[in-house]
């Protein structure tokens, strides 16, 4: 949750409130330690937490071509070397951080959106919020593939019919589809706050440039993860079998 309370300065005042110039307000520097577990939280959005979004979303593409490619892009990933401290360091550990710092974050901030209608007022809400469902979405997706069911770590060629099983809900469909936007959005909008915080992108010229970017980096990613999702659909269901002969456990 790549976000920071009274993270976009206002755009305008009323004629009679004071003179504020528009922009980016710059990272505070709080008190004590508050500084730096904010910077790690800026920077975990992004590596490697960004990094690993875009490649789940590139990877559950897969389910586009079908059963048996989707399948083979699980095995791959749960072959690779040391894949358990891969995980633990890179994925797991950063997301909790990010995930509950940006809760502290979260309850912490505030908005005046009711009283002062400012784009950047609209915007830092939808970071807050995407925020909060993309984290519900993650703990969900993670608990349903990993500790339910068939452990797709020993037969991933049971990936397909696993998730095929979850979209039998419509609910969870619905679920699905709030997360990728969410996530999407999140990372997205998160990748312009960290440029402009971090001095990357200097001047509004520059931000809003690269805003474009970043708007067009959230539709892509909405559009690869409704891809995805087209592909567990169009194809028949498949039977989950826990006994299934592909185990890379075995394997390797």
């Amino acid at each position: 949750m790549a976000s920071t309370a009274n993270s976009v300065a206002p755009l305008s005042v009323p004629a009679s409130g004071p003179n504020i110039k528009p922009g980016v307000a710059p990272l505070r520097a709080g008190q004590g330690t508050s500084f730096w577990l904010r910077r790690l939280h800026s920077l975990s959005g992004v590596v490697p937490i960004g990094a690993f979004l875009l490649e789940h979303f590139i990877s559950n593409s897969e389910a586009f071509k079908g059963p048996i490619a989707y399948g083979r892009q699980v095995e791959f990933l749960n072959s690779l070397p040391g894949v358990f401290l891969l995980e633990l360091f890179f994925i797991w550990i950063p997301i909790l951080y990010h995930g509950l710092y940006g809760l502290y974050i979260w309850y912490r901030g505030d908005t005046n959106i009711a009283s002062y209608p400012w784009s950047g007022n609209w915007l830092y809400s939808s970071q807050r919020w995407t925020g909060i469902i993309a984290l519900a979405y993650m703990v969900q997706h993670t608990y349903y593939l990993r500790f339910t069911g068939v452990h797709l770590a020993t037969h991933p060629m049971q990936s397909f019919a696993k998730v095929q099983a979850e979209f039998q809900n419509p609910w969870m469909v619905a679920f699905y589809c709030t997360g990728i936007i969410a996530a999407s959005w999140h990372f997205s909008y998160g990748l312009w706050l960290f440029a402009a915080k971090w001095g990357i992108t200097t001047g509004e010229r520059a931000r809003r440039r690269f805003g474009y970017l970043c708007t067009a980096l959230a539709l892509g990613l909405i559009l690869l993860g409704a891809l995805s999702m087209v592909g567990f659909f169009r194809t028949p269901q498949q039977p989950l079998d826990s006994n299934a002969p592909e185990n890379i456990a075995t394997r390797y």
